[in-house]
């Protein structure tokens, strides 16, 4: 996992709420993290470093530190980005409609820092039959 040394919120074992200014985030996202984040956005699909990862380990949101994914819930679903069946617990995601774009969709945020994660979808596989479409840019990876 890359060091967090100028991000003051980034902790993966603090679960107390984040809820700070677009400016502060704006201090010590990189842009494109923060571009995802703060302002709901989307890398390109099939560019992102997890889409084809499968290490073992643990996903974290990579603007606060919070615990998202286990990898052995990860899946190659070829939809371009990483794909995920179930997040590590029920309080790790916040789920948002989206109406955004003339599509009806579940946005997916961080349930500490509500940074936009993606979006998820009923077409994954068992035990969940779900997809969880997260962008690269906003995952951290720890390996086992």
């Amino acid at each position: 996992m890359e060091p967090k040394k100028n991000n003051p919120v980034y902790s993966t074992n603090d679960n107390s709420q984040v809820d700070i200014s677009n400016d502060e985030w704006k201090k010590f996202l990189p842009k494109d993290a923060y571009h995802i984040a703060r302002e709901k956005g989307t890398e390109r699909p099939f560019t992102g470093k997890y889409n084809a990862h499968f290490e073992g380990g643990t996903y974290y949101c990579a603007a606060c530190g919070n615990p998202l994914f286990k990898s052995d819930a990860k899946f190659e679903s070829s939809c371009g980005w990483p794909s995920f069946f179930d997040p590590i617990t029920k309080g790790s995601i916040i789920y948002t409609p989206d109406n955004a774009h003339g599509m009806q969709r579940t946005e997916v945020q961080c349930g500490r820092c509500k940074a936009h994660l993606g979006h998820v979808f009923e077409d994954g596989p068992p035990p969940t039959g779900l997809r969880y479409c997260i962008n690269s840019v906003i995952l951290n990876f720890s390996p086992l």
